[in-house]
C-alpha cells in the first residue's frame, strides 16, 4: 500500500508519515520545499503524473498556507481549492480505488462560541474559509461520482514541530529562554482566547481512523476541550518554576478573530477515536523538546 501526502513538510505531514509506516503503508511525501518529492499540488500535470505512477491506496491533501489574511487569497485558492480539484480529478481518471482525504478547518464554520460539528453551517468570513468551503463542495461532488473523498475538519493542534512564530511554540521557547536567564518580555495579544491544544500526532491518528472506514465521510477531528492562551502560559511557565505575569506584556490594540473555537467530536468518537495526549502532557512534551 502507498499513500501520497501533499504538504508533507509540516507537523501534520511528519506525524502522518510516521503513522503510515507503523501501519505498513509506504508514505510518499510531496512538498514545494523540504524532504521528500518536490511537487506543487496546484499543478495538475504534476499531480496527475504522481497519481498515475503510484496508484496510491490513500491520497492526503494537507498543503495550505494556514492564514486568514486577505493577501493570501490567491495562494490559498491555488493550494487548497485548485489542489483539491487536481487530486480528485486525477484520482477519477487514473485511480478510482484510491481514498482521498481533504483537510477542512474549524475556521470555515459559523462560530457562535459553541462546539462545532461537521453538521454546522459554513461561513465565508475570510479568504481562507472561502477556499476551504470550496474544497469541501468539490469533495462532495466527486463523492457523487463514486470517489471516496473524506473531509476531516481540524481544529488547533500542536507539537514540537510547530514553527516558532506560532503562539504555542513562541511561549514554550520564551519560557525556556527566561528560565535560562533571559530578561526578555514576551508580547502577546488576547490571552483569554480559548481553543483546542490537541497533539498533532493524535489528530493524524484521527484522520487515519476516518479514512480506514467506509460509512462516514466527514467529521470534525478534535479534542472538544478548550483551553485559553493564559492556561498555556501558566502550564509552560510553571514547568520552569516561574510566574508568567512577571514576563509578559499585552499587545496594544490587538483584536482576536474569535473568543472560542472548539470542536464537537461526537462523530469521530463514535468511530473509536479519542486523543491520547492531555493538555499538561503536551506542554511537558514541547517544553522538553526545547531543552534538547
Amino acid at each position: 500500500m502507498k499513500a501520497l501526502i501533499f504538504g508533507a513538510n509540516g507537523q501534520d505531514g511528519y506525524y502522518l508519515q510516521e503513522l503510515c509506516k507503523l501501519k505498513g503503508i509506504d508514505p510518499i511525501g510531496i512538498s514545494r520545499s523540504g524532504n521528500g518529492l518536490p511537487g506543487n499540488v496546484a499543478d495538475y500535470d504534476q499531480v496527475e503524473q504522481l497519481i498515475k505512477q503510484h496508484l496510491p491506496t490513500y491520497v492526503f491533501h494537507l498543503a495550505a498556507n494556514s492564514t486568514t489574511r486577505h493577501d493570501a487569497l490567491f495562494e490559498n485558492h491555488e493550494t487548497i481549492s485548485t489542489g483539491t480539484l487536481n487530486i480528485l480529478e486525477a484520482v477519477k481518471k487514473h485511480s478510482q480505488t484510491s481514498k482521498v482525504f481533504i483537510t477542512g478547518s474549524g475556521l470555515q464554520f459559523k462560530n457562535t462560541g459553541h462546539p462545532i460539528s461537521e453538521k454546522d453551517e459554513f461561513e465565508a468570513n475570510s479568504a481562507y474559509s472561502v477556499a476551504r468551503i470550496h474544497s469541501v463542495y468539490a469533495a462532495r461532488y466527486y463523492r457523487s461520482l463514486g470517489i471516496r473523498a473524506y473531509v476531516g475538519y481540524l481544529f488547533h493542534h500542536e507539537s514540537p514541530h510547530r514553527k516558532a512564530s506560532h503562539v504555542s511554540k513562541m511561549i514554550a521557547l520564551a519560557a525556556q529562554r527566561i528560565a535560562a536567564g533571559s530578561d526578555e518580555i514576551l508580547e502577546i495579544g488576547d490571552i483569554a482566547v480559548c481553543k483546542e491544544w490537541t497533539f498533532a500526532r493524535d489528530v493524524m491518528q484521527g484522520i487515519m481512523t476516518l479514512v480506514e472506514q467506509d460509512n462516514v465521510f466527514e467529521a470534525t477531528v478534535g479534542s472538544g476541550l478548550a483551553y485559553s492562551i493564559e492556561d498555556w502560559l501558566t502550564q509552560c511557565f510553571s514547568l520552569t518554576g516561574r510566574d508568567w505575569h512577571d514576563h509578559v506584556k499585552f499587545r496594544s490594540g490587538f483584536v482576536s478573530e474569535y473568543k472560542q473555537l472548539v470542536s464537537n467530536p461526537e462523530t469521530i468518537n463514535v468511530l473509536g477515536w479519542h486523543p491520547a495526549t492531555t493538555f499538561a502532557d503536551l506542554a511537558k512534551m514541547m517544553m522538553l523538546a526545547e531543552k534538547t
